[in-house]
């Protein structure tokens, strides 16, 4: 694939990041492949992930190619360039479709970046896991790669506006890859949601910042992030929200 402005992309970003002084700290880093394809299963906290998520692999030269929902391709700004740098669409009434491109992507070699939590979790910790991840990577008889972020939910995230604070530090850790094979999916998903919790667990605990009283940080660690089961009942009321206000405007069309 031409990657005309995926590489300077990532060249703005990471001056963005220099400029305000923020640190990384990844392991795992060796996790990746480099070369050939395989499944980037990442968790979900925050609107810049799609931003930070890349790099553990752009350390390896490797491009990823992440699965966004479809709507995010239709802005007459940022579907141009998410099309441009061929990130694949997801409609969520023709998962099946999504799911056979991401497939495809796999078994030429590609790296495709999925977050299997499918929406942000407001507790900052992992929240259900969809089976999509394992049935990629069993489909295309690739590799999955269980990876967390913590501190990108700092930047932007649900209810909490735009910050680019100095000098904030960014966790990235990569784990051991898996290697599902269909037989059992649902068992391979939670095996897939065991190592991503056990992964956070680590970031978190070697996060420099206190956490204590921290709305970035979770309950379970002394913030004041909803827990799983609170997020979780803030999710439901979300969704209902949204679909009153899109029946009230099917009505008045």
């Amino acid at each position: 694939m031409r990657d005309l402005t995926y590489p300077p992309i990532i060249a703005t970003a990471k001056t963005l990041f220099k400029l305000r002084g923020w640190t990384f700290q990844m392991t795992g880093i060796e996790n990746i492949p480099l070369e050939g394809g395989a499944v980037l299963a990442s968790n979900h906290i925050g609107f810049a992930d799609f931003v930070l998520d890349g790099f553990p692999a752009e350390r390896r030269k490797r491009l990823v190619r992440f699965m966004a929902k479809k709507e995010a391709f239709d802005h007459p700004v940022g579907g141009p360039v998410l099309r441009s740098m061929h990130h694949i669409p997801v409609d969520r009434a023709a998962g099946a479709e999504s799911l056979e491109a991401a497939v495809d992507y796999c078994r030429r070699g590609e790296v495709v970046g999925i977050f299997p939590e499918a929406t942000i979790s407001r507790s900052f910790e992992i929240k259900e896991v969809k089976s999509g991840a394992v049935r990629i990577a069993a489909q295309a008889g690739v590799p999955l790669i269980p990876m967390v972020l913590f501190g990108t939910q700092r930047i932007m995230t649900k209810g909490h506006k735009l910050s680019l604070p100095r000098r904030l530090p960014i966790a990235i850790n990569v784990g051991e890859p898996l290697h599902p094979t269909g037989e059992d999916p649902a068992a391979e998903t939670e095996a897939l949601h065991d190592a991503m919790k056990a992964l956070l667990d680590q970031a978190i605990a070697a996060y420099p910042d206190p956490l204590e009283g921290q709305w970035w940080a979770p309950a379970r660690f002394g913030g004041t992030a909803p827990t799983l089961e609170e997020a979780a009942r803030l999710d439901v009321e979300e969704r209902a929200a949204r679909a009153a206000r899109k029946a009230a405007k099917a009505q008045k069309g």
